[in-house]
């Protein structure tokens, strides 16, 4: 069991997508994401499986939810700075957490 003192370390903030390019070199398919959290966190780059879902069109400019607090993590030659959260289906098909309505980008989760 997680404690509540646990959880509340993990910082989930929303960001808006702001760049979507084709990751070629991954193991399984995948976007490379450049994700605007707002002025204090800033831009931070993730690499997301979500392409059996979305296109590249589909996710410029969508708000998501990722953790911003974890480690980097070196993904072959692309260094993933945040963890983009979804709901995970089978084989994989992933839908995005994402807010309902527009918000201030870097917010945080809780």
């Amino acid at each position: 069991m997680l404690t509540w003192e646990e959880f509340e370390k993990t910082e989930m903030r929303v960001g808006t997508i702001t760049e979507v390019n084709d990751f070629p070199e991954a193991r399984k398919p995948a976007y490379q994401l450049v994700i605007d959290f707002g002025e204090t966190i800033g831009i931070r780059k993730s690499s997301a499986q979500i392409t059996k879902r979305y296109t590249k069109e589909q996710l410029a400019g969508r708000q998501i939810v990722a953790v911003v607090n974890f480690p980097k993590k070196q993904i072959g030659k692309f260094m993933s700075e945040c963890l983009v959260l979804g709901a995970v289906g089978a084989d994989n098909d992933i839908v995005l957490l994402a807010p309902d309505f527009k918000v201030e980008n870097g917010l945080r989760i809780g």
